[in-house]
C-alpha cells in the first residue's frame, strides 16, 4: 500500500491485468503435491492471532488508528482519522469507510488506518481476511503488512508484503467492462525512487466482483516464500532468488530471478547487495486501510475521483484477521504448503521478480569493444527504446556506413544494447562488457554528426551508460566530455568519455550493457543524427611496450654486470617496492644494468620501439644504497641499439626530473624522441645500462625497480606473468610430489641459477612439478596470443630405465582441462643433458589450442614418464607462465 513511485507506469502495466511472466525455470519446494487438499488450506496450521470484530468497538489491545494526512506516499487524498464515522465495528465486522471531508480541511477526504504494530506482529505463518471491498473511481482498499524493524532500511529495502489490494471496482475498464482484479504484491530492492515491485493480478471465476460479496484472501509466508490465495485458491507464488555459481563459487547469474534487497551492513557501513531470504525474514505487522486517490487509481480506469463513491453505505467490511502458525516448523513455516500444480510454473502461479544479475566476476583480462564502426556488432545492436523508429544504416562521404536515429513526438532514448530481449541477429547474444581491468586507460568514445537538431531550443543532448541490466546507470551532458564540445549540426565531432570517469559517478564497469546518446527525454522531436566508431577501448591497446623489471626478472632481460665479475642479485627492498634489482661495483670498472643479446642469456628478440617514438619514455626507479667511493662520480644511462650499432649516454640529471641519484627511491624518465635525435636507433634496443661512469664507481650499491619502455597511459606496459619459481616458489603455490610421498627441496646451485627446486624420483610412480593451493588459480588468457610457459631445466641424474621420457604437463580448473606434451616438442626441441641447465619454452597459443582452458592454470608438471621415472634427480628455475 505504501506505493511511493516516480510515476505512473507501473501501475497502468498492473491495471491491464496480470504482471508480465517470463520465465526461469523450475525451482519448487519438496511438497508432495498428491498428498495436498487443495480444496482448502492444509492441515498444520494453528491459529495464533485474530479478530473476530464480535465486540462493539475496535479492540485498542489489538489495533491503533493511524492519524495523519501524509497521502500514504502515494499522493493521496484522504486523512486518517481515528474517528468512530470512518472506522467502527457493528454486527459482528469492521467497517472502515472514506468521507467527503468539511469544506477547508486539509485533504478532501477522511478515511481510516488501523495498524497492529506496538501490539503484534509476525515473522512467517498464514494470514487471512474475509472481506467485501468497496467500488468508486479512486477507492483503494488494502490488506497488508510492514516491516516492523525495518532492519535492513527505509521503505522498501526492508520489504512490504500486500496480502490484496483493489483500485476502482466496478468502475469502467479500458473495454467497458466493470472493473474486478485484485492484486498481490512485494516491494523490495533498494531505495525509493530505485526500488522494485512484483505481483499478480487476479479474477475472481464467474464474473464475481469482489465488491459484491465476501471473499478470503490470504497469504501462506514461509522462509524464501510467499503465496497468494482468494477463497483458497492459490494464484500467485514469489520466491527468493537463486544464484548461479562458477566452478570456484563465484556468483555468475540468477538460477531463478525473484526478489532481492540493497543494504547497509551495520558494522562495517558497506552497502550489500543480497539474494537471500532477506527482507521478508523479519517480523511483519498488519495494516488494513481505505485510501482514496493516489497515483495508481487516478490513473488508471475511468482516471481521477468519482466523489459521489464515498458516502457511509460505499464500505470496507472485514468480517476477521486470522494468523496461523506452521506446526511442523514454527521457526520456517515450511511444512504446510497449501499448493496446487502449476504453482511454481511461471506460465502459472509462479511470479518473476526483479533481482538484478549478481555482477559478474571479471574475468581480469584487458579487452577492448567494438560497438559499431561501419559494420554491425550482432551482439550489440542499434537501438531505439520507446520511440517506435528502427535506426538503419545509411551512407556517409566522410565515414562510410553509418547508424542513424531519429526521434520523433514520442519520448525516447537511442543508442546500442547488449540484452537478450533486443538481439535479433541468430549469430548475436547479450555480452555485457567487462571494462573494469582498462578503468585506468579506458575511454568511451564515439563520432557524431547531427544531421537535424531538435524543435526544441532547450534540449540538452545526454549520454547515458547503464550496467548489469540497469542495476548501475551514469547520464552526463554530452559536453562533459573530454573534448568539451556540443553537438553542431552537418558536422562529425569526435567524443570521448573516460571509464575512471564513469566509475566515479558510480557506475560499475564490469559489466556495461548499454551505451545511450540522445537529446534529454521528451525534448528530442525533430532530432536526426548518425552515429559511428563506437568502442569501449584503450586508445593505445596497440602500442607496444616492455617491462624489462617489476618485482622479478624478466628472463628476456637479465641483470648483468659488463666486466666487474659479479652477479647482479634479485633482493627485497621496502614494502612500496618489494623485489628489486641489486647492483654492486668493486674494484674492477664496470657498467651495469639490463641486457637483451643472447651470449648473455638474454632471449635475443630486441625491442622496437618506433610506433612510441613521439611520446614513450625509458622509465626506472634507482635507490642509491651505498655511494661510489669517488664522491663526484656522475651517474649514466646508456642505451644500445642493434648489437651496439647505435648507443647513447647520458647523465641521469638530464632525465625529465632532473635529478641525481640519492639514498631516496626516485623515478627517472627519458623520452625517446630525445634519445633518438640523439643518434639512437629506437627500432632494436638490446642494452639498457644504469651506473657511476667508468672506473669511478667502486663501492657503489645501489637498487632499480619498475624498468619500462613505454608510453605511458597505456596500461599494455604492465607484463601479465607469474613468476612460478625465481629462488623462492610463489606464494599460494608449492614444489611438489604428486604420489610417491617425497619432499621436494629447495637447494643451491651453480653462480648462475643459485635457489632451484630439486625433484627426486624413486621406486613409486609419481609425477612432479608445482602446484596451486585449493582455490587458488591462475587466469593466463589475457597473454594467450604472445604468452609462454617457459622453464630452465637440469638433469643431475636420469632415470634407471633407459625408455623413459621427459614430459610436461599443464593442467586448469581442478583437471578440468589438460595438456601432456613430450619436452622434446617445446620452442628449443631438445631433450634433456645430464648436469646440464636448458631453457624449454611451450607458446601458451599452442597449449590453448590443444585444448588447455588457460583461465585457470593450477598445475604445472615435468616428470619421466609414469612408472619409468626410478633413480632421476632433476632441478628446475625460472619458471613463468604468461608474458615473456
Amino acid at each position: 500500500m505504501m506505493k511511493k513511485s516516480s510515476g505512473t507506469t507501473k501501475y497502468l502495466s498492473l491495471g491491464i491485468i496480470a504482471l508480465a511472466i517470463q520465465g526461469c525455470g523450475d525451482t519448487n519446494t519438496s511438497t508432495n503435491l498428491d498428498k495436498v487438499d487443495i480444496s482448502g488450506p492444509s492441515p498444520g496450521w494453528e491459529m495464533v492471532w485474530n479478530d473476530e470484530f464480535d465486540g462493539t468497538s475496535i479492540d485498542d489491545a489489538k489495533w491503533s488508528h493511524e492519524v495523519d494526512c501524509a497521502g500514504g506516499g502515494n499522493q493521496e487524498s484522504q486523512c486518517y482519522t481515528d474517528s468512530p464515522e470512518n472506522s467502527w465495528v457493528e454486527d459482528g465486522v469492521l467497517n472502515i469507510v472514506a468521507l467527503k471531508a468539511d469544506e477547508g480541511a486539509e485533504k478532501p477526504f477522511t478515511s481510516a488506518r488501523l495498524t497492529t504494530k506496538g501490539k503484534a506482529d509476525f515473522l512467517y505463518g498464514r494470514i487471512e481476511m474475509r472481506a467485501k471491498l468497496p467500488i468508486g473511481q479512486g477507492s483503494w482498499p488494502a490488506f497488508w503488512m510492514l516491516p516492523t524493524d525495518n532492519v535492513y532500511g527505509i521503505w522498501p529495502r526492508s520489504g512490504e508484503i500486500d496480502i490484496v489490494e483493489a483500485v476502482n471496482l466496478k468502475a469502467k475498464n479500458a473495454e467497458g467492462n466493470p472493473e474486478a482484479h485484485v492484486y498481490g504484491t512485494i516491494h523490495y530492492g533498494r531505495e525509493w525512487p530505485n526500488n522494485e515491485q512484483s505481483g499478480k493480478a487476479y479474477l475472481l471465476p464467474n464474473d464475481m466482483n469482489p465488491a459484491d460479496d465476501f471473499h478470503t484472501y490470504a497469504i501462506e509466508w514461509q522462509q524464501g516464500e510467499i503465496r497468494w490465495y482468494v477463497d483458497d485458491y492459490l494464484y500467485a507464488t514469489q520466491r527468493r532468488s537463486e544464484l548461479r555459481y562458477n566452478a570456484q563459487g563465484q556468483p555468475v547469474g540468477l538460477a531463478y530471478k525473484g526478489w532481492f534487497t540493497e543494504y547497509y551492513d551495520q558494522s562495517t557501513g558497506k552497502l550489500n547487495l543480497t539474494w537471500g531470504n532477506q527482507p521478508f525474514d523479519e517480523k511483519f505487522h498488519l495494516m488494513l486501510n481505505f485510501a482514496v486517490g493516489g497515483n495508481w487509481p487516478t490513473n488508471v480506469n475511468e482516471t481521477g475521483i468519482d466523489e459521489a463513491a464515498f458516502n457511509t453505505e460505499n464500505r470496507y467490511i472485514v468480517d476477521y484477521v486470522r494468523v496461523y502458525e506452521c506446526t511442523a516448523n514454527p521457526d520456517t513455516g515450511k511444512g504446510c504448503e497449501t499448493v496446487r500444480p502449476g504453482y511454481d510454473k511461471l506460465d502459472d502461479a509462479l511470479v518473476e521478480g526483479k533481482a538484478p544479475a549478481p555482477t559478474p566476476p571479471s574475468d581480469g583480462i584487458a579487452k577492448d569493444l567494438l560497438i559499431f564502426d561501419s559494420t554491425p556488432n550482432p551482439s550489440w545492436p542499434a537501438w531505439d527504446c520507446c520511440g517506435g523508429s528502427t535506426p538503419d544504416l545509411v551512407a556517409d562521404a566522410e565515414k562510410g556506413d553509418v547508424y542513424r536515429f531519429v526521434v520523433g513526438e514520442s519520448p525516447t532514448v537511442n543508442g546500442f544494447i547488449s540484452r537478450s530481449a533486443f538481439i535479433t541477429d541468430p549469430e548475436g547474444v547479450a555480452s555485457p562488457f567487462d571494462a573494469s581491468p582498462i578503468e585506468s586507460t579506458g575511454v568511451l568514445s564515439f563520432a557524431m554528426k547531427v544531421v537535424s537538431a531538435p524543435v526544441s531550443p532547450d534540449s540538452t543532448w545526454l549520454v547515458k551508460l547503464e550496467s548489469n541490466e540497469g542495476a548501475t546507470a551514469v547520464e552526463l551532458p554530452i559536453s562533459d566530455s573530454t573534448e568539451g564540445l556540443a553537438p553542431t549540426v552537418g558536422q562529425w565531432q569526435t567524443y570521448s568519455f573516460p571509464l575512471s570517469m564513469l566509475a566515479s559517478k558510480g557506475l560499475d564497469l564490469s559489466a556495461i550493457d548499454v551505451v545511450m546518446v540522445f537529446p534529454a527525454w521528451g525534448t528530442g522531436n525533430g532530432a536526426e543524427y548518425l552515429m559511428d566508431e563506437v568502442n569501449i577501448a584503450r586508445p593505445n591497446a596497440s602500442l607496444p611496450s616492455l617491462v624489462i623489471f617489476t618485482d622479478n626478472e624478466n628472463p628476456d632481460w637479465p641483470m648483468w654486470d659488463c666486466c666487474g665479475g659479479s652477479t647482479p642479485a634479485v633482493v627485497s627492498d621496502d614494502a612500496e617496492h618489494g623485489i628489486v634489482s641489486e647492483f654492486s661495483i668493486g674494484s674492477s670498472p664496470t657498467v651495469m644494468g639490463y641486457i637483451n643479446r643472447t651470449e648473455f642469456g638474454g632471449s635475443g628478440a630486441n625491442f622496437d620501439a618506433t610506433a612510441i617514438l613521439e611520446k614513450g619514455l625509458i622509465q626506472f626507479d634507482l635507490k642509491v644504497v651505498n655511494s661510489p667511493n669517488t664522491p663526484d662520480a656522475p651517474w649514466l644511462l646508456k642505451v644500445e641499439s642493434n648489437l651496439g650499432e647505435t648507443a647513447v649516454e647520458l647523465a641521469l640529471t638530464e632525465s625529465v626530473e632532473g635529478q641525481a641519484p640519492s639514498a631516496e627511491w626516485q623515478t627517472f624518465s627519458f623520452p625517446l624522441a630525445d634519445l633518438s635525435a640523439a643518434g639512437l636507433d629506437v627500432s632494436a634496443i638490446d642494452v639498457l645500462m644504469m651506473f657511476p661512469a667508468w672506473g669511478q664507481g667502486e663501492g657503489a650499491v645501489y637498487r632499480i625497480d619498475n624498468v619500462k619502455i613505454s608510453q605511458p597511459g597505456t596500461d599494455a606496459s604492465s607484463v601479465d606473468r607469474l613468476t612460478l619459481f625465481v629462488d623462492q616458489v610463489a606464494d599460494s603455490w608449492s614444489i611438489w610430489d604428486c604420489c610417491a610421498g617425497s619432499t621436494p627441496a629447495v637447494v643451491s646451485d651453480d653462480n648462475d641459477h643459485g635457489a632451484v627446486a630439486e625433484y627426486v624420483i624413486g621406486e613409486q610412480p609419481t609425477v612432479v612439478g608445482f602446484f596451486a593451493d585449493d582455490g587458488v588459480y591462475y587466469d593466463a588468457s589475457a597473454a594467450v596470443p604472445s604468452g609462454v610457459v617457459r622453464f630452465d631445466m637440469k638433469v643431475v641424474s636420469a632415470p634407471s630405465d633407459s625408455s623413459s621420457k621427459w614430459l610436461f604437463k599443464i593442467e586448469s580448473g581442478d583437471a578440468s582441462t589438460a595438456v601432456e606434451l613430450n619436452l622434446s616438442d617445446s620452442v628449443e626441441s631438445v631433450e634433456p643433458v645430464v648436469g646440464q641447465w636448458q631453457t624449454y619454452t611451450f607458446p601458451l597459443q599452442t597449449l590453448a589450442d590443444a585444448g588447455l582452458d588457460a583461465s585457470a592454470i593450477d598445475v604445472l608438471m615435468v616428470f619421466p614418464s609414469w612408472g619409468t621415472g626410478n633413480g632421476a634427480v632433476f632441478r628446475l628455475d625460472n619458471a613463468i607462465i604468461g608474458t615473456p
